[in-house]
């Protein structure tokens, strides 16, 4: 609001006015990226600090364009149209250029507000557009003292939105019991070869309390040892996890010797279905690998010129094979679950892609190690919460240092683990069966009504001239 009533004040300026916005939005919002690069990144400050206003500077592009656009083409009477059209396209550009990076969208800050009501509806990036044209609406309408329409928009937008939140979409099948290991194992000793025994026996200590439950999650890359050489110890853990009539699902690194590809992979270990026994193989099909992969930390565009460049450029696993868009939900104990490691969960589309009408439960896990005692782990929590409520289905999400978290259909977090503390949590899950109108529809009739405002509008504005 206060960015459209300063280009309001110097319309001359809708680039400089979304850049500097973005700027300041990304400043703050992804600060966590620089203790990743600071800590592990073997760069002095100074350098990482430049990459930073870097990194930022690109994002900041996003909101610029919006701004630019929007000054550049209408009337400031028509921005509460115009800018929220611009900002989704933006969004959406900004969530597949050089791969993408859709994190800290403004949809997500109205996640316990009534707003949230729309996330089933239309979406985060939807509710991104009906909070910028609520904020543009107002910044334009309050300029000129018109009070009327900036209060009936808040009460429509915001009415509406709470009305939504008393709307079942999807309804409860059936409970099952789901534990979740969190290790607590310092970035620094993950990839030391010497660890990988003592590591993976934590995992296994831990787990031993929980082979009751119907499913046993532990995190991304829980076990450090690659999985062809650990293919004896997975065979024995497979066939315990059977005996109980239980499921694992871990996190590990796949290698192949004779192509040279790695791949960030999950496995199943234990019963595939209630009647089977324990059914893991190596390179199996009942895997996930990981699609989206981090720039810089999994793998490294113009990799021959910037690897010799600086630690940072050549950290452990940061050579990984891409895996499929979609692939198969993972089986485990007749469960059928659709993954997502890491920041893929911030990816809508793709989560939504790989969620069938059987799908039980969103799964998704991480090492957010990485990002320290920053707001990074928070703010992947709160994404997790959002694909929860615009898919209709509850997402365990266990992560090696935290947050490890239980959150039903509704986004609510019904249990979590504290950060940064070793140990194991178990809770019932509710999964659900139904489709929201978002799972069904995606983007698109949201993209369709905004289009069709932006045209409109212009082709108003031009009659009138």
């Amino acid at each position: 609001m206060v960015a459209v009533r300063q280009l309001h004040r110097r319309p001359d300026q809708g680039f400089k006015t979304g850049w500097l916005f973005g700027l300041g939005w990304f400043g703050a919002g992804i600060s966590w990226v620089h203790v990743s690069i600071a800590d592990f990144g073997g760069l002095p400050l100074a350098a990482s600090i430049g990459l930073m206003v870097v990194l930022c500077s690109y994002l900041a592009l996003y909101p610029a364009l919006a701004f630019y656009l929007t000054k550049r083409l209408f009337k400031p009477a028509l921005w509460p149209l115009a800018l929220p059209a611009w900002w989704f396209i933006g969004e959406w550009l900004r969530s597949w250029v050089l791969t993408g990076f859709p994190w800290l969208s403004v949809g997500y800050s109205q996640l316990n507000s009534p707003l949230a009501g729309w996330f089933p509806v239309i979406g985060e990036t939807g509710v991104s557009a009906l909070l910028i044209f609520v904020a543009t609406g107002c910044a334009v309408w309050l300029t000129k003292r018109r009070f009327v329409p900036a209060l009936l928009s808040l009460a429509l937008v915001f009415g509406s939105g709470w009305a939504l939140q008393h709307v079942q979409w999807v309804t409860i099948h059936k409970t099952v019991d789901v534990a979740m290991v969190q290790g607590n194992i310092e970035q620094s000793v993950r990839w030391q070869p010497e660890q990988d025994q003592p590591i993976m026996n934590t995992y296994r200590s831990l787990t031993q309390p929980l082979l009751n439950n119907d499913l046993i999650i532990w995190p991304e890359a829980a076990i450090p040892k690659l999985e062809y050489l650990s293919r004896a110890w997975l065979r024995e853990l497979d066939s315990e996890a059977a005996q109980q009539q239980t499921a694992i699902i871990s996190g590990i690194v796949n290698y192949n010797f004779e192509s040279q590809q790695t791949w960030n992979s999950l496995i199943v270990l234990g019963q595939q279905d209630k009647e089977s026994g324990g059914d893991y193989r190596y390179a199996g099909t009942n895997r996930y690998e990981k699609h989206h992969l981090l720039p810089i930390g999994e793998f490294v565009p113009f990799e021959d010129i910037l690897r010799p460049l600086a630690p940072l450029f050549d950290l452990p696993m940061s050579s990984f094979t891409r895996g499929d868009y979609q692939q198969t939900n993972l089986l485990a104990n007749g469960l059928r679950l659709a993954p997502a490691i890491c920041f893929e969960i911030a990816f809508p589309r793709q989560v939504a892609t790989n969620i069938l009408n059987n799908t039980d439960i969103l799964l998704t896990v991480s090492n957010d190690a990485w990002f320290g005692h920053s707001h990074g782990p928070a703010q992947h929590l709160q994404i997790a919460q959002t694909r929860a409520l615009e898919m209709g289905k509850p997402v365990i999400r266990a992560t090696n240092n935290g947050i490890t978290a239980f959150i039903d259909a509704n986004g609510v977090i019904t249990s979590r683990l504290p950060q940064f503390q070793q140990g194991a949590i178990a809770d019932q899950v509710d999964i659900t069966r139904g489709m929201t109108p978002y799972r069904y529809a995606g983007d698109l009739p949201m993209a369709l009504l905004l289009m069709v405002a932006l045209i409109g509008g212009y082709w108003a504005q031009q009659r009138r001239q």
